[in-house]
């Protein structure tokens, strides 16, 4: 079923303001409000990282009970950047969220995110508790050591046909280490060899996302989606060889702040992205917040399982924020 016309999804819509922050260390931050100027405040945080904001994703939110607000992270989607990776950290991306929430005004909202956006949540929140209504995270990402080793090598025990598509396109030796050859190499060989690599690397996500796999020989590429990819996977490079920039320890022993937060997990059972261990233990470490599992969905938000549930933990999240 098509993104656009999903029942689960609120009526396509255009933001009724958009605009930049302003520009600071380089970079000029995109953000767009949509539905009602009175509703209940909310912010988006988009996935990757190195993805970006969507029409669909503005269809999350009803229109007519809330005030959503979507970014495209710094250098992603139509943020501006004189120089994509300077100045650019989760500690940043946090100053970006308050520092937008600030000039719209708004004195807290509720905070979703799916992916690395759901890391990225959890460490707004962190820092900033107060700020924030409630959470809805989906299919979290939280950069621990074995999520990265189950990414680029665990998993081929899920695809091994995907996988050795995507080893074929490393040198033999560097086969036991993908994470730490791509990371390098996207960043600093030439810009044929970096393309192929990172056309491996979303090959390679693209079908643990869908889980199925088709052997394909890669599809040529014009300039302007060379620059494309290439921005896209030297930023989340740069984030995941620098574990997303999260604490040393992680971010779980540093929840604490959160107890008493309103917090809704979703997570696919077939997430071979994101594993199922991440939501567990967000979830073992904030005992409070609700866990649901979504039978025969994967990691994509826009799965027919998933979608569903994810607008419907908003919306009772709305309600439950507006209640109070």
């Amino acid at each position: 079923m098509s993104k656009d016309t999903d029942p689960a999804l609120y009526p396509a819509c255009e933001p009724f303001a958009h605009g930049f922050l302003p520009e600071l260390a380089g970079h000029q931050v995109y953000f767009e409000q949509c539905g009602h100027p009175q509703g209940l405040p909310i912010v988006f945080l988009h996935g990757g990282p190195g993805g970006g904001c969507h029409p669909q994703h503005r269809q999350l939110f009803n229109p007519r009970t809330t005030h959503a607000v979507l970014f495209d992270q710094r250098a992603c989607g139509r943020s501006l950047a004189q120089s994509a990776l300077t100045a650019n950290t989760t500690d940043d991306l946090i100053a970006d969220i308050e520092r937008m929430r600030v000039q719209l005004g708004i004195s807290a909202w509720l905070v979703v995110g799916g992916s690395w956006g759901g890391g990225l949540a959890l460490a707004y929140a962190q820092a900033h508790p107060r700020a924030c209504l409630g959470l809805v995270l989906r299919g979290v990402f939280l950069s621990r050591p074995p999520d990265l080793q189950w990414f680029f090598q665990d998993a081929r025990q899920c695809l091994p046909d995907a996988w050795a598509a995507l080893a074929q396109a490393l040198p033999q030796a560097h086969r036991d280490h993908i994470g730490n050859y791509l990371y390098d190499q996207i960043q600093t060989a030439p810009e044929s060899t970096a393309v192929a690599l990172a056309q491996a690397w979303q090959a390679w996500e693209n079908a643990l996302t869908q889980r199925t796999f088709t052997a394909t020989t890669p599809a040529g590429l014009s300039d302007s989606a060379k620059e494309t990819l290439l921005a896209k996977y030297r930023l989340q490079s740069h984030y995941l060889q620098n574990a997303c920039f999260f604490p040393p320890d992680g971010l779980l022993p540093h929840l604490q702040g959160l107890r008493e937060l309103p917090i809704h997990l979703l997570h696919g059972r077939l997430d071979w992205i994101c594993r199922p261990d991440s939501a567990w233990a967000v979830h073992q470490a904030l005992p409070h917040s609700r866990l649901e599992w979504i039978d025969q969905a994967g990691h994509s938000l826009f799965e027919s399982a998933m979608t569903p549930a994810v607008v419907s933990a908003i919306d009772a999240m709305v309600n439950r924020a507006q209640e109070r």
